[in-house]
């Protein structure tokens, strides 16, 4: 049925391209990994479009997910719903299109104060590292979206949830309202742990969020 499945996370416009090992070195970049941008990263963005052959998609962790999700299901369209916060610009017009176009119900928090965020894909061979530059995707507002009531319907709506923990570093208290719903209607609440530096530095709200989640995934590291 639509809207079966709810994720929320930080949308972002993925810039892919196929880089050197100089390219990663320049940054301090390991060839398998996901990092957040800091200060050294600024020049990344630009020199990878304007150096490397790129390709955009609309990406981030969980929309990711619920957009594989929704190519599994086919039809109905609008069986994923996804909520996270993009900018009034360029890239989050074309972040809704691409929404569209893979048929998610995607209710963007759209804000002016930060640019639609995006993720610097470097790949090398069979390794990709991903930089992440969350610019809008670190400014959604649990009491400014989820809690008005045409979205939390939506919520209700589902039967299943799956968050990123990349989240937790966003809105802990957003995932922490819809893990409480899931459990309390004794529906589906998976999370997922994203990456080391969840674990390391987000350990706090993220031990909150676990006694609610009946799917854990991860992987070796």
């Amino acid at each position: 049925s639509e809207n079966v499945l709810f994720g929320m996370g930080n949308p972002l416009l993925d810039i892919c391209a196929v880089v050197d090992k100089d390219f990663l070195d320049k940054y301090g970049l390991k060839p398998n990994d996901q990092i957040l941008a800091e200060d050294k990263h600024k020049e990344l963005f630009e020199e990878l479009v304007k150096k490397f052959k790129v390709e955009y998609h609309a990406g981030g962790s969980t929309q990711n997910s619920v957009k594989v999700a929704q190519w599994m299901i086919q039809k109905p369209h609008k069986a994923a719903t996804f909520f996270g916060c993009i900018g009034k610009d360029k890239f989050g017009e074309i972040l809704k299109k691409k929404a569209e176009e893979a048929h998610v119900d995607a209710h963007y928090y759209e804000q002016s104060e930060e640019p639609t965020g995006t993720c610097a894909a470097c790949i090398t061979s069979d390794n990709r590292s991903l930089v992440a530059n969350l610019a809008a995707a670190n400014c959604y507002k649990k009491e400014k979206h989820l809690d008005l009531e045409k979205n939390w319907k939506l919520v209700e709506k589902a039967k299943v949830y799956y968050i990123a923990g990349f989240f937790l570093t966003v809105s802990p208290e957003a995932v922490l309202k819809v893990a409480a719903q899931a459990s309390a209607n004794n529906k589906i609440f998976s999370l997922n742990l994203s990456a080391p530096f969840i674990s390391q530095f987000y350990k706090e709200p993220m031990m909150k969020v676990m006694p609610y989640v009946d799917v854990l995934f991860g992987n070796e590291t």
